[in-house]
């Protein structure tokens, strides 16, 4: 059902004042266009009364007014919504801060760490349609590789462009996480969040992740951080004087700093130690956040000219018959 209805070109309804003297011109000519006839009495005349041609003769000019203003509200383009409804929808502003270090490219997952992270968080990505996201990637430093956005293409194929070695080699965790925080602090959503994803400990930047987890919380930033690596040890990527090999290492992941994190910002640590347990947190992850938002939906606006035009049409045509027909001459 049609609940509002608005016209593009709403300058052209001025045309309406016309139609006034084209009335007044009628009224006018029809009063003037009397015979007169001089008879003794008007008694049997005003018994005798008028056909109905008499009175469907004016119906023909207004038949042709109507449909002249038909025409200029087609010309003007009206437009129309389909009701509105009030409706449930969810939306989260989220940053996703992934560590790309050259640990990330360690092989305990398929087909490392890095790939890995980013095919399930893209998986992520295109299951919250209605939330903003951003993207801030960090080593030994880190730079925002996306702004929040609702354009998803955009975003998932950044993610795509991700490798290791983009900047300096080492693990600010501070960094990337003080980064995603000043992405995040003037937004105006009921609910901020960082995902943060490392493999290692923090040894780089001038940001203590102590100090980037009070931050957050000051701003009402909730932070779920996920350390990623199996038990025990992984095949890293050292360099040798043969090219790149990968040996055995231990996994060192600082889950104290990692959980510190998630508690001062009333988040919670996750560990991944595969593929599917990683994909399995994002799942959780997707349905710790949900805010229930009440917003206004309308559907998109429809060109309503086309029976302004039609309902004109059948006018004019009326007109034309009654005119050459029944009409044509007035006794």
């Amino acid at each position: 059902m049609i609940q509002d209805l608005t016209f593009a070109n709403a300058e052209l309804l001025f045309l309406l004042v016309l139609i006034i003297p084209a009335v007044a011109w009628y009224v006018l000519k029809y009063r003037s266009s009397e015979a007169s006839l001089q008879v003794s009495q008007t008694h049997g005349i005003k018994q005798a009364g008028h056909s109905y041609k008499y009175y469907l003769r004016h119906v023909l000019f207004g038949f042709r007014m109507l449909a002249i203003a038909l025409l200029i509200l087609a010309l003007a383009r009206p437009q129309s919504t389909s009701s509105s409804k009030d409706v449930i929808t969810r939306g989260i502003d989220i940053v996703l801060a992934l560590d790309i270090s050259s640990s990330m490219l360690a092989r305990d997952f398929n087909p490392n760490r890095l790939e890995a992270s980013k095919d399930i968080a893209i998986d992520f990505i295109s299951g919250r349609p209605n939330d903003r996201m951003g993207l801030v990637v960090f080593s030994g430093e880190s730079f925002t590789q996306c702004p929040l956005t609702t354009d998803y293409s955009v975003l998932i194929n950044l993610f795509k462009d991700i490798e290791s070695g983009m900047v300096e080699d080492g693990t600010a965790i501070g960094m990337g996480l003080a980064t995603s925080v000043n992405r995040l602090k003037n937004s105006e959503a009921k609910s901020k969040v960082v995902i943060l994803l490392t493999d290692g400990v923090n040894n780089r930047g001038s940001i203590a992740p102590a100090t980037a987890a009070e931050i957050a919380k000051t701003f009402d930033i909730r932070v779920y951080t996920i350390g990623v690596g199996s038990q025990g040890t992984a095949p890293y990527p050292v360099n040798t004087p043969y090219g790149v090999q990968y040996r055995d290492m231990k996994v060192e992941i600082d889950e104290g700093v990692l959980q510190q994190i998630a508690d001062e910002t009333n988040g919670q640590y996750f560990r991944a130690t595969d593929n599917q347990k990683l994909e399995s947190i994002y799942e959780e992850i997707d349905r710790l956040e949900k805010s229930r938002i009440e917003v206004k939906q309308y559907s998109e606006k429809q060109e309503e000219f086309l029976w302004f035009t039609l309902i004109a049409g059948i006018l004019l045509l009326i007109e034309l018959l009654l005119r050459t027909t029944v009409l044509r001459t007035i006794p």
